[in-house]
């Protein structure tokens, strides 16, 4: 399976691979850049194996990564992904997002999101996109929450962290059928 490109004027999400990961190693290593995930990155070797596991992920169909460029900074700036891909159910996730501190605040992540949610609806005809966030991450929620997002539950206690914590995840969902309104008015002008 090929991941696409997805772009606009602000934003290029290219397949994230071992080949260009190394475009991201000064961002990963940004003092709690992804604090909130159980997921490691913060050396060249954590990188590598988080990265190696994302393309594991794209071979089995389960997962499509990408690497994001601001084309406004002219700049690596991050990742995403979709993640969990129901192919029979037409759901999926996305996450493992996180972008570079000078990047956050700009905007970015919401072209992100919205080059993703029009891909994840209007390209691949899926019925629904999840979001999973750790219920401490308010940036993240809010930002989910901005993005036209339902909160539909929270799962108590059911991810481990690298420092053991068990996390409660909040679950976030965007329908197909309320896609349309979303782009009309949240995505107005994109």
């Amino acid at each position: 399976m090929l991941a696409p490109t997805l772009e606009n004027n602000h934003a290029r999400l290219s397949p994230l691979g071992l080949n260009n990961y190394k475009h991201l190693l000064h961002i990963a290593q940004e003092k709690n850049l992804i604090q909130f995930s159980p997921s490691k990155i913060n050396t060249p070797e954590a990188l590598k194996d988080y990265v190696q596991v994302a393309v594991d992920g794209l071979y089995h169909k389960t997962t499509i990564p990408f690497i994001i460029y601001d084309k406004q900074k002219k700049a690596y700036s991050g990742s995403t992904r979709f993640g969990h891909i129901n192919w029979t159910n037409k759901v999926l996730h996305i996450g493992w997002t996180w972008l570079g501190r000078e990047f956050q605040g700009t905007g970015l992540n919401k072209q992100v999101k919205f080059l993703m949610l029009q891909f994840a609806f209007d390209k691949l005809n899926f019925d629904k996109v999840e979001f999973r966030v750790d219920d401490r991450n308010l940036q993240s929620r809010k930002a989910i929450e901005k993005l036209g997002a339902t909160l539909e539950g929270i799962l108590r206690r059911d991810t481990i962290m690298i420092d053991g914590y068990k996390r409660n995840t909040c679950c976030y969902g965007i329908l197909k059928e309320e896609w349309g309104a979303i782009k009309n008015t949240i995505f107005e002008g994109f």
